[in-house]
């Protein structure tokens, strides 16, 4: 009774956030099933994980002294990202206003940018369907991460299978994608799972799949030379970081603008750190190559059982950001929003509220 009264208080304390959040929302609804990134707990077991460097890399930029009686001009902030207004999450906390859970998930999660996912493998629909979210990500000033996610024998066949019906639909699927990109800048997280967990798949069609992923990266920038491409780099519990980047350069991630890892999972952001720059440093590529780590699920690391589906006793992790004082890392994202189910506690991609709190109640 104690939690629950408490929780009553951060309900009237965050008041103005949740009248905010429950606005009317703007635009279509664009959302996503999220995808399951599968720890293989048996190699996991076996392989150590990196140590994260300590300290930066990063070596700071040159200011010209300012003159006397002037003011030094401040550094460029850092862009912004975007939150979209049509999330499970949002519809969840409109809908229960008097819950006593929706505080903590309206201020913790709600309010968050986090990514929009594609999963329809309709080429007619998803131009639109992008653009709405381009367009209105460009008005407010913000950069908008999309998850295009419609690869054939998508998820090996697993909660979130489905995707288009053969390589020659999804390369109409991303080339109708692209048209809705818009000319500002965008992130896009290509393809979860679509190279880390390409196993399950015979090597003439891995080998099809990864010329299908190395084709959508250069349409998409085509399409929007802003735009910044990452490829599937599974997480610091799976591949090995050079097995990984043998993998990622057959599919064209070296011609991107880098790698993701961690989608849907529990690594720390300190060992995803150290293995995407190892991936990176193995990939080879231009020196602007870096990687974002998605941290919405993170901050208590992975269960020691190893774990995927919807685990108890996890917590939120870093906020989304595009400034991470990180050499090589360009963002710190929540591209699976926490709460949505990997399968265990509700449908895989449907937003489940027990599973929602327990994840903020233990945030930082």
């Amino acid at each position: 009774m104690v939690a629950a009264a408490s929780v009553v208080t951060l309900v009237g304390s965050v008041a103005g956030t949740i009248a905010a959040l429950t606005a009317p929302r703007e635009g279509p609804d664009v959302r996503g099933s999220v995808v399951t990134d599968r720890t293989h707990a048996a190699q996991a077991a076996r392989r150590t994980r990196p140590r994260a460097p300590s300290g930066h890399d990063r070596t700071p930029g040159t200011v010209p002294a300012a003159r006397a009686g002037t003011v030094k001009p401040a550094a460029p902030a850092a862009p912004l990202l975007y939150r979209h207004p049509g999330s499970q999450v949002l519809d969840w906390v409109r809908v229960h206003p008097g819950d006593p859970r929706t505080g903590v998930i309206a201020a913790r999660i709600a309010g968050r940018p986090a990514a929009v996912w594609f999963t329809d493998p309709d080429p007619d629909t998803v131009t639109a369907r992008v653009r709405a979210v381009t367009a209105e990500a460009a008005v407010r000033g913000r950069v908008p991460v999309l998850v295009p996610y419609a690869i054939p024998d998508r998820d090996c066949g697993g909660a979130s299978r489905g995707g288009a019906p053969d390589l020659a639909a999804y390369d109409t699927w991303i080339d109708a994608f692209a048209q809705g990109l818009g000319p500002d800048q965008v992130m896009i997280v290509l393809e979860p799972d679509s190279i880390a967990r390409s196993d399950c798949l015979p090597e003439a069609d891995r080998a099809a799949r990864f010329a299908s992923l190395a084709r959508a990266g250069r349409v998409l920038k085509s399409a929007d030379p802003k735009a910044r491409v990452y490829y599937d780099a599974g997480h610091s519990g799976w591949h090995p970081p050079a097995e990984q980047a043998a993998l990622l350069r057959q599919a064209g991630a070296a011609d991107a603008d880098g790698v993701f890892s961690n989608v849907s999972n529990f690594r720390t952001t300190a060992d995803e750190i150290a293995y995407d720059r190892q991936v990176l440093d193995a990939l080879g590529g231009p020196a602007s190559l870096g990687a974002v780590i998605d941290t919405s699920h993170n901050g208590n690391g992975a269960p020691p059982d190893g774990r995927w589906c919807d685990p108890a006793g996890r917590k939120l992790g870093r906020a989304p950001t595009l400034d991470t004082g990180e050499a090589r890392i360009d963002a710190y994202l929540w591209v699976k929003l926490p709460g949505e189910s990997d399968g265990c506690r509700g449908a895989a991609g449907t937003f489940t509220p027990s599973y929602a709190y327990e994840l903020a109640r233990g945030a930082p």
